[in-house]
């Protein structure tokens, strides 16, 4: 049983990961209506050997590839090749499990710089003026 390294620190086993080959969509031809050469990744969270951290992370995580029901959903058609697609899938799969450890940086609240306030000023009172120009001046 081969691992697959996320970290540092987390692996998971091969066999955690299940794997389907399917046709290909789009344009390719008489080739692409008879190989399976599409692979798709599909990796349940819930029932897997990943920390409970990882784990609350990406079911936590706005990702399409996640499904409601706690599973990640990969597929790959890049290339015409069964075996590229499957590296592909892999590598997209550690890149999404990997990327829950990062930690954002907290963002600092700053002033506007006085350039940018007297453009903004400078920009209301054209409008200002363009919309005055509008009204109907009907006292002359």
């Amino acid at each position: 049983m081969a691992l697959i390294k996320i970290s540092n620190s987390v692996s998971i086993q091969d066999s955690e990961i299940e794997w389907q080959f399917i046709r290909s969509s789009g344009a390719g031809g008489q080739h692409l209506n008879k190989v399976s050469t599409a692979a798709q990744l599909i990796f349940d969270i819930k029932n897997s050997s990943l920390p409970e951290f990882y784990q609350a992370r990406l079911l936590a995580k706005a990702d399409h590839r996640i499904t409601k029901s706690g599973k990640i959903i990969i597929k790959c058609q890049q290339s015409r090749s069964q075996d590229f697609n499957r590296q592909t899938a892999l590598e997209q799969f550690v890149t999404l499990v990997a990327s829950v450890t990062a930690v954002q940086k907290k963002r600092i609240a700053t002033k506007p710089t006085k350039g940018s306030q007297r453009r903004r000023i400078d920009s209301k009172k054209q409008k200002g003026a363009t919309k005055a120009l509008r009204q109907n001046k009907s006292g002359y």
